[in-house]
């Protein structure tokens, strides 16, 4: 895995069901680093901290190679990489393969491989299109949010460096899928509410369909 781009964004608001909402999804290539912080990325604006930013979702990396697949279903948007919020555009980054707790080395930062995103209204809004979130959840392909266990500035061209995998967890695809799906497998759910490398809300909310 690769680094091809560096995107950060501002706040920008919008009208959504009569309320004025803010938002960080507008993300552009930086040419210059980004430096990785515990809690977010340094200039990164976040509008709503709740979802966004903290120690399990510092970052946000998204893969290349599925700009082809959106391309082709939006082919009038100009698709500059940030299109999807992401913090790091990575190339050969396949979360059939990564799994949930990996530790990488990325430039002068260490991160490990925390949960997938889930897609919502302010995605939608960006594309122009709500169709986008089940879209989404149907292609497989979330992208997945970063802890950032040591800071340091990562840049274009810095390759992830595999330094620790977990023994007992499961691939940011597996999660996503079990995320959506309506019959839950008792074992991954298992597997998943011990994976503390997870925010615990959702290691809870994986532990209420074993009960």
């Amino acid at each position: 895995m690769k680094i091809i781009s560096v995107n950060i964004g501002k706040q920008k608001t919008f009208q959504w069901k009569g309320k004025t909402v803010s938002t960080g999804i507008f993300k552009t290539p930086q040419n210059t680093h980004l430096q990785l912080n515990k809690t977010k990325v340094f200039g990164d604006e976040i509008s709503d901290a709740k979802h966004h930013g903290g120690y399990y979702k510092a970052c946000y990396i998204f893969s290349k190679e599925q700009y082809i697949f959106w391309q082709k279903l939006y082919p009038v948007l100009k698709m500059e990489w940030g299109m999807f919020g992401e913090n790091l555009t990575v190339e050969n980054f396949d979360e059939n393969q990564v799994i949930i707790g990996s530790k990488y080395r990325v430039g002068e930062a260490l991160v490990k491989i925390s949960i997938h995103r889930e897609p919502c209204y302010k995605l939608g809004y960006k594309f122009g299109d709500q169709n986008i979130i089940d879209q989404f959840i149907k292609n497989g392909h979330s992208g997945t949010y970063l802890s950032v266990l040591e800071e340091g500035i990562v840049r274009v061209g810095d390759s992830f460096k595999l330094i620790e995998t977990p023994a007992n967890s499961l691939t940011i695809s597996q999660l996503f899928q079990l995320n959506y799906a309506n019959k839950k497998d008792l074992e991954l759910l298992k597997i998943a509410a011990s994976i503390d490398a997870i925010p615990k809300k959702k290691r809870l909310w994986f532990e209420s369909f074993i009960h």
